[in-house]
């Protein structure tokens, strides 16, 4: 009777210990995401008065993202606050893409705002419109554009052409 009784106590703790083990080891530290590569593919000099196709590849870990949210930051050098916010809209393997026009000759900024799988990424590409006269043209306040970055994503602003910012 002695071993009866043992054996009804032994099973359910051997059986809930080894339910433990085999929950622990499926248990997996989450994976560090990969970085999100965004590649602006819109030309560096356009034409004015001309439709501008603004259009940007986006991948993580060599593959295309087709369910990225794009949005295409536009302004004239020196008028950032007077700039637009253009959505983007998936083409195919991982290409967004949205249209505006520049109706005079300067020097324009873009940024392609993109998020996919909790990382934003947003490289930043200057545009040349015609054939800007450039002593006529309004430098880019690098403090107020630095502290409008950092607030918006936390992200810094450098004046390079093709610079990437991401934040995981």
């Amino acid at each position: 009777m002695k071993k009866w009784l043992l054996a009804l106590i032994a099973v359910p703790v051997l059986l809930v210990g080894c339910g433990d083990k085999k929950e622990q080891a499926t248990l997996k530290e989450p994976a560090e995401p990969q970085m999100l590569n965004v590649k602006i593919l819109t030309p560096k000099e356009v034409a004015i008065n001309e439709t501008i196709e603004l259009a940007a590849h986006v991948e993580q870990g060599g593959k295309n993202i087709d369910e990225a949210i794009v949005e295409f930051e536009v302004w004239e050098s020196g008028k950032r606050d007077e700039g637009q916010m253009i959505d983007g809209e998936l083409e195919k393997d991982g290409v967004y893409k949205a249209t505006t026009t520049f109706d005079h000759d300067g020097i324009y900024y873009m940024y392609a705002h993109t998020t996919a799988h909790t990382i934003h990424n947003m490289p930043k590409q200057q545009i040349t419109a015609g054939s800007p006269d450039m002593t006529q043209v309004l430098p880019e306040d690098k403090k107020a554009n630095n502290s409008m970055d950092n607030n918006m994503m936390n992200h810094g602003n450098d004046s390079s052409e093709d610079t990437e910012h991401s934040n995981h």
